[in-house]
């Protein structure tokens, strides 16, 4: 087997290292693997497969191709890492990315039409918005032990922010 080959069988036992780790003892079976892995087995080859076309096939002519290919791509990565981790709650504002990510790929490699950029902005900026807004929302509720503590050094915080002005103006 050639180098690419066994870098490629590599990396892929690396993962599944990892992923033993994380989920501990699991019952391998082709039934985990379509459970865990389904958007790494059908929804990114799908993603690669309409790279491919553009790239090779096409030779740069089929541009109408990359915006499934960008938005299936992102899809994948998102389905994939919310399988892993559980994540669906967090990650569920990547949907509304990938067809960001789709026109981007179609301005980037197109004519670069500006009116294009109005889309991909407001739809990565609702993204954005949503995922920090969820990820400050859990990470707050995950910190209701502290609470007494935040609370008591925002208190302390904006004091002495209030009483180093007072001094400025004396």
């Amino acid at each position: 087997m050639n180098r690419n080959g066994n870098a490629f069988i590599g990396g892929i036992l690396v993962l599944l290292g990892i992923f033993m780790f994380m989920r501990g003892p699991i019952n391998f079976g082709v039934g985990t693997i379509f459970t865990y892995f389904w958007p790494t087995l059908f929804v990114l080859p799908l993603s690669v497969f309409f790279h491919w076309m553009y790239f090779s096939v096409m030779q740069r002519r089929g541009i109408g191709l990359l915006v499934p290919g960008g938005v299936l791509f992102t899809v994948a990565i998102v389905c994939q890492v919310s399988m892993l981790f559980d994540a669906w709650h967090y990650m569920w504002p990547g949907f509304i990315l990938a067809p960001a990510v789709g026109l981007f790929e179609l301005y980037w490699f197109g004519g670069r039409n500006k009116y294009l950029l109005i889309p991909i902005n407001i739809l990565t900026i609702l993204s954005v918005l949503f995922f920090a807004i969820f990820s400050i929302g859990t990470l707050f509720s995950n910190l209701s032990g502290l609470q007494p503590f935040i609370a008591a050094a925002l208190i302390a915080g904006g004091g002495l922010l209030i009483l180093m002005r007072k001094q400025r103006q004396h």
